[in-house]
C-alpha cells in the first residue's frame, strides 16, 4: 500500500471518517490508497504512529487532540493559525503542516441552512477545538456571537445566564460540544427550549445519530435543524485537496 491516510483522536468506533474515504477511492477508482483509524490514548504516542507508518501521506485530526497536536507540527497554515485548531495534517516534504478544514466545511454548509445577513446573531455552544473553527466561520460571515459554556469564563456566559431575550435575538443556535453523541443519545445542551420558535435555526456538529435530541427538541418547537454531515463531507473533501495540493 503507497498511501496511507487515517484519523487520529480517541474512541473512534464510530467515525464517519474511515467509511468516507474508503467509499471515496473506491468510487473515484483511487488506487494504492488506503484509510485507518489510529486510536490514541495519549497525543503522547504521535511521534511513534509516525515511526510505525512511514508511509502516512495524510492524517485528519478530531477529539480530543485538535489543539494538543499543533506543538508536534512543523508549522501552521495562516488560517489554523488563527483558528488555534487543527484537523488536518499535511505530510509536505517532510514537514508537517497543520490546517483546520472544519471551518470551511461549517461555513459552506451554514451558508445554505441558515439566511446570513449583517444583522444574524448567533449563540455558539461549547468551547472545545470544534466551535473555534464555527467561530472563524461566522467571523467570516459577519454574524455576531455569544459563546455560552458550562463554565463561568470570561468573554463567555453560562447556559443559566442566557435570558429571553438573548434566546430571541440569536436566532442560529450551533451546538459545538458532543452532548447527545452516541451512546448517549438522550442528552442534549441545557438551553431554555421553551423559547425556542419558527425564526430559529438550530445547527448540531453532531451527526450520530442523524436526529439528536438537541434538534428534536428544536423541531418541537417549530425550530429549522441540521446535523453535522454535511460539514463532515464538505471538509473531508477539503482535506483531500490539501492532502493533494
Amino acid at each position: 500500500m503507497n498511501n496511507l491516510y487515517g484519523l487520529i483522536g480517541f474512541q473512534l468506533s464510530h467515525s464517519f471518517s474511515k467509511g468516507y474515504f474508503t467509499e471515496k477511492f473506491k468510487a473515484e477508482n483511487i488506487q494504492n490508497s488506503a484509510y485507518q483509524l489510529f486510536e490514541l490514548n495519549s497525543i503522547a504516542e504521535f511521534p511513534e504512529l509516525l515511526r510505525a507508518h512511514p508511509n502516512l501521506h495524510g492524517l485528519n485530526v478530531t477529539i480530543p487532540y485538535k489543539e494538543a497536536i499543533i506543538p508536534f507540527l512543523d508549522r501552521l497554515d495562516p488560517a489554523a493559525a488563527a483558528i488555534g485548531a487543527v484537523n488536518v495534517v499535511k505530510f509536505e516534504h517532510g514537514a508537517l503542516v497543520g490546517y483546520n478544514s472544519d471551518y470551511l466545511g461549517f461555513m459552506q454548509s451554514l451558508q445554505k441552512f441558515y439566511p446570513c445577513h449583517p444583522q444574524s446573531k448567533a449563540l455558539v455552544l461549547g468551547t472545545g477545538g470544534a466551535a473555534k473553527a464555527v467561530l472563524a466561520a461566522l467571523k467570516h460571515l459577519h454574524i455576531s456571537y455569544t459563546l455560552v459554556s458550562r463554565e463561568k469564563r470570561p468573554g463567555m456566559i453560562t447556559y443559566q445566564e442566557l435570558t429571553p431575550a438573548q434566546m430571541a435575538a440569536a436566532t442560529l443556535i450551533v451546538n459545538t460540544s458532543p452532548v447527545g453523541t452516541y451512546p448517549n443519545v438522550q442528552e442534549a445542551p441545557a438551553i431554555p427550549y421553551e423559547l425556542l420558535s419558527a425564526q430559529h435555526y438550530l445547527y448540531d456538529l453532531v451527526y450520530n445519530p442523524p436526529v439528536t435530541e438537541f434538534m428534536k427538541r428544536g423541531q418541537a418547537m417549530g425550530a429549522k435543524t441540521i446535523n453535522g454531515y454535511e460539514m463532515l463531507c464538505l471538509q473531508a473533501e477539503a482535506a483531500w485537496q490539501i492532502w493533494n495540493s
